[in-house]
């Protein structure tokens, strides 16, 4: 489960940062983002998909979040 950077972009988007990764993308969907909770499956703009339990309340960004691969 690695921790996972997030931040908004200049345009209002979610970059998704896995620094021992190098891996840095766009979040194109999170399966719950509401005022009272934000997380559940997460899809990057690569395909890939991660997983976090729903937190509530939802964080504000930057923040640092641990995620785990979603099954395929």
């Amino acid at each position: 489960m690695p921790n996972v950077m997030i931040r908004k972009k200049d345009d209002g988007g979610l970059l998704f940062y896995v620094a021992k990764k190098d891996m840095e993308e766009t979040i194109a969907s999170v399966e719950t983002d509401t005022s009272d909770a934000w997380g559940g499956s997460v899809e990057l703009t690569d395909g890939s998909r991660w997983y976090i339990d729903p937190v509530s309340p939802p964080p504000s960004f930057p923040t640092t979040l641990r995620f785990k691969r979603a099954d395929s």
